[in-house]
């Protein structure tokens, strides 16, 4: 397959959201002429998705690789997709925009990459002691959170679709006993997103680096401790040979949403049978990934639970009420300070308390009972 160069796939992306037609040997069709609404078995697309993963990366850059699958049989070849890993061609932060330009057609990853560009898109991808991948999934297709996220990145000619869950993730790998909320103060960790912030006011230091770099970083101090996903990704990138113990639970992500961001402009371009294939295959891959997840991180917990110099622990009552509190306070000061976050932050809180009784009846006390 021959290798496309960044710029070339830029300045390609580019042309095509200025009016060029995506259908080989239409290119020099008007945008007018290039809209197709209506079924036309002829007519063959081919779309690019970029991604914030490593290329291949196990369930989620898989689960993307698989969407183009799905795609392009349900089509029957009319839609083809080219999956590209974070990097290949363009950095794996910069999937946001990429779509948003037109640069892609399709972009994989979690909302709360964009914080700093979209403040509020956070509560669409993880919030600490928020919600689990059950409730998030709820909130966002059937309790209103799908129209407000879509109101969201409406300015940035984007359409979001819920596209998988990580699920429960832990609470991180650490060299040092976390016995209360002292121990938190000045320990170095790579927490990033809302949890990081909330990290630091309860008395650490986050620090922000690439999957690539955390090994070496927790094995030479330069970082006292880290997260990551959960058994199965930790247990592959090797953490267990370098810290003594793992921390649950995940108090920062306790489910988090992923999304599939679609350029709006060009979505609505296609036919409206191409459409709905989109949307079906992100549910699709919205229960793979959660599928996958659950059933690997339960197969790997057993092999940390085997290995002899690793200490599995949850985090005291202390810690955890500490970092509770912290985190009410940071949620606060954002949607004092950003009108959409407001907004949307009232609908998440309004959900999680109408599921909550919910919850505390049933999935709570079934837990406690098989405990």
């Amino acid at each position: 397959m021959k290798k496309i160069s960044r710029k070339r796939f830029i300045r390609q992306g580019a042309a095509g959201l200025a009016g060029a037609s995506l259908l080989a040997g239409c290119n020099t069709a008007s945008k007018e002429q290039s809209t197709q609404t209506s079924f036309d078995p002829d007519r063959r697309y081919k779309w690019n998705m970029v991604t914030t993963w490593p290329p291949n990366f196990p369930i989620l850059g898989e689960g993307c690789n698989l969407f183009a699958d799905w795609v392009g049989e349900m089509s029957g070849g009319r839609l083809q997709i080219r999956v590209f890993g974070g990097g290949e061609l363009i950095p794996p932060l910069e999937t946001f925009d990429a779509v948003s330009t037109g640069t892609a057609q399709l972009g994989h990853g979690s909302a709360y990459y964009w914080a700093g560009k979209v403040p509020a898109a956070q509560f669409f991808s993880s919030v600490p002691f928020g919600m689990n991948a059950t409730q998030i999934n709820a909130w966002i297709q059937s309790g209103g959170g799908m129209a407000l996220w879509r109101e969201l990145y409406e300015p940035f000619d984007l359409i979001p679709f819920v596209a998988g869950n990580t699920t429960p993730q832990m609470g991180g790998w650490f060299n040092k006993s976390i016995d209360s909320v002292d121990d938190l103060k000045g320990l170095k960790m790579r927490i990033p997103g809302l949890g990081g912030r909330v990290f630091e006011r309860a008395g650490g230091s986050a620090i922000l680096s690439a999957g690539s770099e955390i090994y070496t970083n927790l094995e030479r101090g330069v970082i006292d401790a880290t997260e990551w996903i959960g058994p199965f990704h930790d247990y592959i990138m090797g953490f267990h040979k370098i810290a003594r113990y793992y921390y649950s639970p995940g108090w920062h992500e306790a489910g988090t949403a992923l999304e599939l961001l679609v350029n709006k402009h060009l979505f609505e371009e296609l036919p409206l049978d191409l459409q709905v294939i989109i949307e079906s295959a992100s549910f699709r891959l919205n229960q793979y990934i959660m599928a996958e997840m659950e059933a690997k991180n339960s197969e790997y917990l057993q092999k940390l639970y085997e290995e002899p110099d690793l200490e599995i622990r949850v985090f005291p009552d202390e810690v955890l009420e500490k970092l509770r509190q912290t985190t009410e306070e940071l949620l606060q000061d954002i949607a004092s300070n950003d009108p959409k976050a407001s907004k949307v932050y009232d609908s998440f809180k309004a959900f999680k308390a109408l599921n909550k009784p919910w919850s505390a009846l049933t999935e709570k006390v079934f837990y406690n009972s098989i405990s």
